[in-house]
């Protein structure tokens, strides 16, 4: 050894590394799997996520909101999984926020709190004769076909011959879609079998679907009305007259006309080219049908009929009713008018917007300061708004202030107990990763024995409590 060298005491201990920002993250859709990711990405601050989930189940809308068809946009799912199996990252499932686990049982095991629980219920129409049997949110709908453990398995009968499915959305067009498809086409998707079979019993042969306004404000995407169009055995009905827009006038100064996305100017190509073609009597229908609202459902003890009135945009683009009024004779009206976040304990609350009040991801009391600790992610944060991708760059950009802010939260819980201390302490027996891989292959098992495609989903928490071994 040189005299330049640095003499090395064997009893000195190395530095000490820092120990982790540990991040309870409540709701495992894609705003909570990537607000994990953005976490884990990182090496600047050493992290342990936790991810808890009332249901057992990840994915969230994911799993039980994109429609069984869409064989694609499931495929998320798979980068979603390799995030949850990354070695900082803990599902914990079968934990309700709130009532299992409430905000100062997570203040000693964690840092910090991101919330991500999403939208979670249906906004209402705020019509008479909204409550009538037959009137049901399009959530419940989806739920149903999604497999969803709160859904009754004998849920939806579909015994009318009409349907009038309101809104302008993807989640709209989903529901007509399903409607009229026969069992046989959605037999190889992974839909439970109970609504499988009530899909091939089903009586329903036209779908009417509503929107407030116009084709240029409808809010579904190209590639879902593309889909819609395609439908072997289905008539889909445009009328001309409502979509007679000239594409030249798009962006001028005409109420309506002002500001246009892209997006919709393909809509109205495609619905334009739509409403040309004769429908060729085909056994199921879909009927567009533009400047329509709901003014009442129709009925005594069921849904008999939806009164509509007909709409315009006056020249400061308030949608008015033009007099003009009319009646759908259908059975069944699903309404699909928005998704709305819902309070959670402890937590501020924006009941106006539905969401949980922020800045920057972080959470803001009812004076607008800063709640140290906790923070928001996805449509709780932003809105029933954005696609599946949109939730990436939101969860990173709470993320960023999250780290900013990483030696304060480290001082406020300087010595963090272990999260299965806790949920001993409250009595919980949570599942975990492993378990919802055992749910994973009791569905492909089931779908092994139903001769039907590469999973079909477990229906209600009791198949789920089997599959774990607690049944």
């Amino acid at each position: 050894m040189t005299s330049s060298e640095p003499e090395q005491n064997p009893e000195t201990p190395e530095p000490e590394e820092a120990a982790p920002l540990r991040v309870a993250v409540i709701g495992s859709g894609p705003a909570g799997i990537y607000t994990a990711d953005a976490l884990t990405r990182q090496s600047r601050v050493p992290v342990r996520v936790d991810i808890l989930d009332r249901l057992h189940t990840p994915y969230g809308l994911v799993r039980h909101g994109v429609a069984p068809d869409h064989t694609k946009i499931k495929g998320v799912a798979r980068a979603l999984r390799r995030i949850l199996e990354h070695p900082h990252v803990t599902f914990v499932g079968g934990v309700e926020f709130g009532s299992d686990l409430t905000r100062a049982d997570l203040s000693r095991s964690h840092h910090a709190v991101v919330y991500a629980t999403g939208a979670g219920v249906d906004r209402r129409m705020g019509i008479p004769g909204e409550d009538l049997p037959g009137s049901v949110a399009a959530t419940d709908f989806v739920n149903w076909y999604c497999g969803h453990p709160d859904s009754e398995l004998e849920r939806f009968v579909l015994d009318a011959e009409a349907v009038a499915v309101v809104g302008a959305g993807n989640v709209a067009l989903d529901v007509a879609r399903i409607l009229v498809k026969t069992a046989d086409e959605l037999r190889h998707t992974d839909i439970p079998q109970p609504a499988l079979d009530a899909l091939s019993r089903s009586r329903v042969r036209t779908v009417h679907v509503l929107a407030r306004r116009g084709p240029l404000q409808a809010k579904f995407t190209a590639p879902e009305l593309r889909d819609l169009m395609k439908l072997p055995g289905v008539d889909v009905v445009v009328r001309p007259e409502q979509v007679d827009i000239d594409l030249a006038e798009v962006g001028t100064d005409r109420p309506g006309f002002r500001e246009v996305a892209k997006a919709s100017r393909t809509n109205l190509k495609l619905l334009r080219e739509q409403a040309t073609r004769e429908p060729q009597g085909r056994p199921r229908r879909i009927e567009f049908h533009f400047w329509t609202r709901p003014e009442r459902i129709v009925g005594a003890e069921g849904v008999e009929g939806l009164r509509v009135e007909h709409t315009r945009l006056d020249d400061r683009e308030r949608l008015v009713d033009t007099g003009e009024h009319s009646t759908l004779n259908v059975g069944m009206v699903l309404r699909s008018v928005g998704y709305a976040g819902v309070p959670l304990t402890g937590v501020p609350f924006d009941e106006r917007g539905r969401t949980v009040p922020q800045e920057e991801g972080r959470v803001l009391n009812g004076g607008g300061s800063v709640v140290r600790g906790d923070y928001v992610a996805g449509w709780i944060k932003r809105g029933a708004t954005g696609v599946i991708g949109t939730n990436k760059s939101d969860a990173a950009a709470t993320v960023r202030s999250l780290l900013a802010d990483a030696d304060a939260l480290r001082a406020g819980v300087p010595e963090p107990v272990e999260l299965v201390d806790v949920l001993a302490e409250r009595g919980l027996t949570a599942s975990d990763y492993e378990g919802w891989l055992r749910i994973d292959e009791a569905e492909e098992g089931l779908a092994a024995e139903l001769d039907r495609g590469a999973r079909v989903k477990l229906g209600g928490w009791e198949a789920y409590r089997k599959a774990l071994g607690r049944g």
